[in-house]
């Protein structure tokens, strides 16, 4: 590939004219710009973008980890972060990762590389360990309910607002309660099944390894809960699930399978999203989108990144399935 300069040659201006007009510097008359770009146009001339970040020493990008970027909950997440990172003049990369710890690292290998400003862990599978690896390469910032005290995190305290919906369902008589969870290994995850082990036991009711359902995403999977439901000897008579997706998925098996929704069996859910309210479901509002925007407000402010832990307030909505 040319370089300026051969540019600077052709165009009969000086190297610091074609720098200029690379780098968008106001200072050059409009006849040497036009000379300049006709010049990298003949000779194929392709602006080496990383090489001139890498100079910089900045990107003006930043990244977003997150495990899929299809189901809403992640999708609005991504909103709220786009819609941020647009105020501030940034660019937004998407790491998807399906909680591949390989890819993870991909991601963390273009913060070292300095591809990026910034990352973003909406979720993770990485552990802490590993993370702490990268802490002289750039900021990160970690949405989930975390105990630990070297990265900013934001997020509902998700053990509280377990607990406050098991509350719920015990203030609606219902002591036999279910619960589905995307994944057992995640921060959130835990705080979740410590808030259900802590109500069972104050209940003195014993935990029924049948009545938890994990692996639990979409509308596929709280179907297929319900079919695994009715095959119970012992039935829970609520459901307090994951997300919306799921609750809608047990929402439709139930009523396939001929139960009856709240009678025969209870439906609560988490995050409040638009499909919650097309069926008509309880659900427990998550900020999801104000949790994105922080995110990238949190990561480019540099006296925050110490062990700033912001938690944001959830509200349920009470509908028609408890």
């Amino acid at each position: 590939m040319a370089n300026i300069r051969e540019i600077a040659k052709l165009a009969g201006v000086s190297v610091t004219t074609v720098s200029r007009v690379i780098n968008n510097h106001p200072y050059v008359s409009e006849n040497k710009r036009k000379a300049v770009l006709k010049a990298m146009e003949t000779l194929n001339y392709k602006r080496n973008i990383h090489a001139i970040h890498l100079a910089k020493g900045r990107s003006n990008m930043i990244g977003i980890v997150l495990p899929n970027i299809d189901h809403p909950y992640f999708s609005q997440f991504v909103e709220g972060v786009a819609e941020e990172a647009i105020k501030h003049h940034l660019q937004v990369v998407l790491f998807q990762t399906n909680y591949e710890i390989a890819k993870e690292l991909d991601a963390l290998e273009s913060l070292r590389g300095n591809l990026i400003d910034g990352l973003i862990f909406c979720s993770r599978a990485i552990s802490l360990d590993i993370l702490y690896q990268y802490n002289d390469y750039g900021s990160i910032v970690l949405c989930e309910d975390s105990d630990q005290s070297i990265y900013p995190s934001i997020s509902i305290p998700h053990e509280q607002a377990f607990q406050f919906g098991i509350e719920y369902l015990l203030a609606k008589g219902h002591t036999k309660i279910a619960y589905t969870l995307g994944r057992r290994e995640g921060p959130n995850s835990f705080k979740r099944m410590q808030a259900y082990e802590k109500m069972m036991k104050r209940i003195n009711q014993s935990i029924r390894k049948e009545w938890i359902f994990d692996k639990c995403l979409s509308i596929t999977d709280g179907s297929e809960v319900m079919s695994k439901f009715k095959a119970l000897k012992e039935k829970p008579t609520a459901f307090l699930a994951t997300n919306d997706q799921v609750a809608a998925g047990l929402l439709l098996g139930a009523k396939k399978l001929g139960y009856t929704v709240p009678k025969d069996i209870a439906i609560l859910s988490f995050d409040n999203q638009p499909i919650a309210e097309l069926m008509d479901i309880s659900s427990i509002s998550i900020p999801i989108k104000k949790i994105g925007a922080l995110s990238v407000s949190t990561l480019l402010d540099t006296n925050n990144q110490s062990s700033k832990k912001m938690i944001l307030p959830f509200k349920l909505y009470e509908r028609s399935t408890v």
